[in-house]
């Protein structure tokens, strides 16, 4: 059979709708509206003859026929987009979609010093950036690439490391510290309130301290457990606990004075932040071109 226009459009549809679980979560990732999507797909299964989907009030299931199809069509749309991807290297000018997954603090450190760089750079391609701590799957969620730290990447994927390693340090506020006991090794916070920081894989990191070949690793009693960096250093400034954060996060407060490294002798040095993108994709182009704009401001 010839494909139209209306049937390569309907199988990314129902693509979308199967790998995101469902008509709402699709249509909002595609910009439509669930009864459009609900049209589309009942038009490509009278189209074909074949029921594609299991529908019920509460959920929306692929049937057998709708689990075979989605292996073909994964398959032969990202044959299709690795195609048009291919073009970019014969394009005077670099264009196209890039769709990032970023935690917080990447997004901070990483991305908001040269974003505006780049789309200076390349205005024919259009960003979308997801700033979520949530440790998600970036190929099912439709995203070109994914920031992590390194050492937490998938092994399945490709994973290229964007700046120098990173610092990170236990601090808090001179107010803090007046009214605190005396801090002269690590195993003295125990004593302190201490903020926990879940991580986007729901566990709480135990803090982890060096001082030249010692190395101590705490966990705490928690004072209180938070999910993202600016809370814990509201926190901190305020007086209200000590937190362990990225020096490079902190820059401002500990030039200013608001806030202060508890263990001046101890801090930690941790795998930088890695781009990762999945191993069975070329990189595109509008990614590379953010690689290069990163690394030069990042020199190693």
């Amino acid at each position: 059979m010839n494909l139209n226009r209306t049937d390569l459009g309907d199988l990314n549809f129902f693509r979308v709708i199967a790998e995101s679980g469902g008509f709402r979560k699709a249509a909002a990732e595609l910009d439509l509206s669930p009864s459009a999507l609900s049209h589309a797909m009942r038009g490509l299964e009278q189209r074909q003859g074949v029921r594609l989907f299991n529908r019920t009030n509460r959920s929306v299931t692929l049937t057998q026929a709708g689990r075979e199809l989605l292996t073909d069509v994964q398959a032969g749309l990202e044959a299709i987009e690795a195609g048009l991807e291919g073009l970019n290297r014969y394009r005077d000018r670099t264009a196209g979609n890039l769709r990032l997954n970023v935690p917080t603090d990447a997004a901070r450190l990483v991305l908001a010093p040269v974003l505006a760089d780049y789309m200076r750079a390349f205005p024919e391609v259009r960003v979308e950036i997801d700033i979520n701590d949530h440790v998600i799957d970036i190929v099912q969620e439709g995203f070109d690439a994914g920031v992590r730290y390194g050492g937490t990447v998938p092994e399945d994927m490709i994973a290229l490391p964007l700046g120098p390693d990173l610092r990170w340090l236990a601090v808090a506020s001179p107010e803090y510290l007046a009214a605190a006991p005396p801090l002269h090794h690590p195993d003295d916070l125990r004593a302190h309130r201490c903020i926990g920081l879940r991580m986007g894989t729901g566990r709480i990191y135990n803090w982890e301290l060096e001082r030249g070949s010692e190395e101590v690793v705490l966990p705490l009693d928690w004072a209180v457990i938070v999910n993202e960096t600016t809370m814990s250093l509201d926190i901190a400034e305020t007086g209200g606990a000590i937190c362990y954060t990225l020096e490079d996060r902190i820059r401002p407060q500990l030039a200013d004075g608001r806030l202060v490294h508890v263990l001046p002798e101890w801090w930690s040095m941790r795998p930088a932040f890695h781009l990762y993108y999945p191993s069975r994709r070329q990189l595109p182009e509008a990614l590379r071109a953010l690689l290069r704009v990163i690394q030069r401001g990042h020199p190693r």
